[in-house]
């Protein structure tokens, strides 16, 4: 994927052009409209379409009838599609020029992630319930696919949406070829941490508790961290073993203020779906069981008592 002799400040910037240029697509495809807005007249009423090219052919896709705030939002879509488009091209140059070759993904992982976006929605809503949002699947569903719900706080809305922009970015192409380390940890959490803190993607500086547990975490180092991860993907293990690590490490080391649950398990899937080994999702039904271990874990239970209960109950394989 690299030249062997690259050096690591030039790997770095192409890891964070890459998480760039994933945020960017990720932002395109929940433009609700993706063309020129066009209006067409019958009669004396008029309507508007999106017009835009496809496989070298122009289309014309009916929106609605006409009316001024449809297509002023139509115009701004068009205008913002516009700009992140040519960002893309920017990044894709820069890429060019720090010599960065596109990898390819074997049938394996392309299966699994085609697995993860299937599952998508339901993984989302088991996230959600571990965190105690406090929704149903249909109101997740709708959620995810830009509805709008009733009876739910702004704030558990905003973690559901965290949740899906989150599992989108590491299902991109360029990010799944990219290392499952501690730079790729740290942009998960600031997509899981967004609308609630300016950088929930920093390592925590400040202590922190855990409810309900006597277990009181040390602020982490970040040189610490990216060992740790390091040393834990270096592992003679099997993939599931290592993501199952990966996971429990980031919860236990709480690296951020908040999202540390939520992060550290889309981590770990990033690095299950990398290798083709499915996805790995707390079920609805387990989370009281888990919480449980979760607790009698950080409090010094063995950590395979734990991880015999996530890969008997959590692991979901492609078959």
């Amino acid at each position: 994927m690299f030249p062997k002799e690259k050096h690591v400040t030039n790997y770095q910037k192409v890891t964070e052009l890459l998480k760039t240029k994933a945020d960017l697509q990720a932002r395109l495809k929940l433009l609700p409209y993706d063309g020129t807005p066009e209006i067409k007249h019958q009669g004396s009423s008029k309507y508007l379409y999106i017009r835009k090219r496809v496989l070298g052919r122009q289309t014309s896709t009916y929106v609605g009838p006409y009316n001024d705030e449809l297509y002023n939002i139509l115009l701004k879509n068009a205008r913002d599609a516009h700009e992140i488009k040519k960002s893309i091209r920017h990044i894709e140059k820069e890429l060019s020029l720090l010599e960065y070759v596109e990898g390819e993904l074997s049938q394996e992982v392309l299966k699994n992630m085609d697995f993860a976006r299937a599952n998508m929605k339901s993984s989302i809503y088991d996230q959600a319930i571990l965190e105690g949002v406090a929704t149903t699947f249909p109101q997740t569903e709708t959620i995810i696919e830009n509805g709008k719900v009733n009876n739910m706080t702004p704030t558990d809305i905003q973690k559901i949406l965290n949740l899906k922009h989150s599992w989108e970015f590491i299902l991109d192409k360029d990010v799944i070829l990219s290392q499952s380390n501690y730079f790729l940890l740290c942009h998960i959490a600031k997509l899981v941490n967004e609308g609630f803190f300016f950088d929930g993607g920093r390592i925590r500086g400040l202590p922190v508790s855990i409810g309900g547990c006597n277990y009181i975490p040390s602020i982490p180092r970040e040189q610490d961290v990216i060992d740790d991860i390091l040393h834990i993907l270096q592992e003679e293990k099997e993939s599931i073993d290592i993501a199952i690590d990966l996971c429990l490490y980031c919860m236990k080391t709480q690296v951020f203020l908040d999202g540390n649950k939520r992060a550290a398990v889309i981590f770990a899937n990033h690095y299950l779906i990398s290798h083709g080994k499915g996805i790995l999702v707390i079920p609805e039904n387990f989370v009281p069981e888990f919480k449980k271990l979760l607790v009698e874990f950080y409090e010094g239970a063995n950590i395979e008592i734990i991880s015999s209960f996530l890969k008997k109950n959590c692991w979901k394989k492609v078959h």
